[in-house]
């Protein structure tokens, strides 16, 4: 069992890791972290925290937002103070959960968990992808889409098939025609055959809105994507070799023509890594959520994601769902809080009913059928994530433009909007020292745009949440969801 120390603070956590199916990845040892985690939850632990981050996290990254996040809860000391008010004998548990979400990233255990602080990246280096992208070579490029759109376990033909696909798109931005009819919104049709053998031979399917989280978007549209990108990308501020934005006159043609050819397989890695989180959030994160609760009875359990984190979190409470949309593997007993922090999954993953489609309801919605989230189920949203609100309905809003009641859009994020489609409570992010007035089984939705707002490049504020304001939330729901539930006397 390996732990790791939050810099500057005596706390520490477990980093629990697991590969792209869902299973768990042994220690350099052979043991498993989450075995060391269900003895210490038998420790007088009265609450456990899991976390999970969300897209672009390999371990040192994933390290660093833990670190980050743990340390911005530690100092929220009048929050400390409240809690233990509360549970006088207030004992946390803190549990990193990693899973595999960056296509190039670092999977292995490194030093840092033995105790190591995690070596500190270039200010530039894995804070916006696309510019990682672009210093890389077309055959290291490729290689990290070939690992991000098929499965570990696919065929040969099928990744061949992948690999060809891409060695052409990825070509056509230097050929000078091609990129000049790129610019003017055009798709040469032997590029268009081959976005659409990557549909063909990727996880991706298209079952509408209401579907599972990894099929729940519009059909595959290439070209449209390509214009929607030249002609409505977020501002960036590009360094002098990457043109990230729209077709503005700027000098590189190439550049800016492999930016845009590049957008829909993006948007292909995109839903494939929301498949990704929720398979492995509704498979071996959800039996280990399972596991603490059957070793620790008493312990209280809140869970916070970010991103796609957010699909972890939420399957790892709903488990496998069935097709009637029932729970096939219920947990022993429900969690006590829920906290989703600039969620990409869709905006009616909770929904009662869903207004385009009457009868329907959200994917999720059986955890608050069965009761499932004792205390308040808490969002963040911001108008300055790009990466939700601009890049999550991609290809989307121009193909089936469906905006409802107060402008809400059939594909697009809780990070952007909240939670749709049921009752909820909608207010702004106050300061760090004041109340909101959770109450148990509610959804609350959080405009914080005031605090959630730093970022540039194609992600925006995204991942701008290391903030006092964002941390007292968390605090919020856990003191509430703990005078709702207090744990029994030990």
């Amino acid at each position: 069992m390996t732990t790791h120390q939050v810099p500057g603070t005596s706390i520490d956590y477990h980093l629990v890791r697991y590969d792209e199916d869902g299973t768990e990845l042994p220690d350099g040892d052979g043991s498993r972290t989450s075995a060391g985690v269900l003895t210490a939850a038998k420790d007088g632990v009265t609450d456990v925290f899991l976390l999970s981050h969300g897209w672009k996290g390999d371990v040192p990254a994933a390290i660093r937002q833990y670190d980050t996040w743990i340390g911005v809860m530690v100092r929220q000391q009048a929050d400390r103070d409240r809690i233990r008010a509360v549970v006088p004998d207030f004992k946390a548990l803190l549990v990193g959960l990693h899973w595999p979400s960056l296509p190039f990233g670092d999977e292995k255990a490194p030093a840092v968990l033995l105790g190591d602080s995690p070596a500190e990246a270039p200010e530039s280096e894995g804070a916006d992808e696309f510019a990682d992208e672009a210093r890389m070579d077309a055959g290291a490029l490729i290689d990290a889409y070939v690992t991000r759109l098929t499965a570990a376990d696919s065929d040969a033909a099928d990744r061949d098939a992948v690999r060809t696909a891409l060695a052409r798109i990825v070509a056509a931005a230097d050929e000078p025609e091609v990129a000049e009819r790129v610019a003017e919104g055009d798709l040469p049709d032997d590029l268009a055959e081959s976005y659409a053998t990557l549909y063909e031979h990727t996880l991706v399917a298209s079952d509408g809105a209401t579907a599972a989280p990894g099929a729940d978007n519009d059909v595959f549209d290439p070209r449209l994507t390509i214009e929607q990108w030249a002609g409505d990308a977020p501002a960036a501020e590009p360094a002098p070799d990457l043109l990230l934005g729209p077709f503005d006159g700027l000098a590189d043609l190439a550049a800016k023509a492999r930016q845009a050819l590049l957008m829909p397989v993006r948007q292909l890695s995109f839903w494939t890594m929301k498949r990704r989180a929720r398979v492995v959030g509704e498979s071996g994160m959800h039996d280990f959520l399972a596991a603490i609760q059957r070793e620790a009875p008493s312990a209280r359990v809140h869970l916070m994601g970010h991103s796609f984190g957010c699909i972890v979190v939420s399957a790892a409470v709903a488990g496998p769902v069935a097709d009637d949309g029932s729970l096939a593997s219920p947990l022993p007993r429900p969690v006590s809080s829920l906290f989703l922090v600039q969620g990409a999954m869709s905006l009616w993953s909770y929904a009662d009913d869903v207004p385009f489609a009457p009868g329907s309801s959200g994917y999720f919605r059986a955890i608050r059928d069965s009761g499932l989230v004792t205390g308040p189920i808490v969002t963040t949203r911001s108008e300055h994530d790009t990466a939700v609100g601009r890049l999550y309905p991609l290809g989307a809003r121009v193909a089936d433009d469906v905006l409802l009641g107060d402008d809400l859009p059939k594909f697009g994020g809780i990070g952007a909007w909240g939670i749709q489609g049921t009752a909820g409570h909608d207010t702004v992010v106050l300061a760090a020292t004041e109340d909101y007035g959770f109450t148990p089984g509610e959804v609350f939705n959080i405009e914080a745009s005031r605090v959630i707002s730093a970022g540039g490049g194609p992600s925006g504020a995204h991942s701008d949440i290391a903030h006092d304001e964002i941390a007292h939330l968390m605090w919020q729901a856990v003191t509430v969801s703990a005078l709702a539930s207090p744990a029994p006397d030990r």
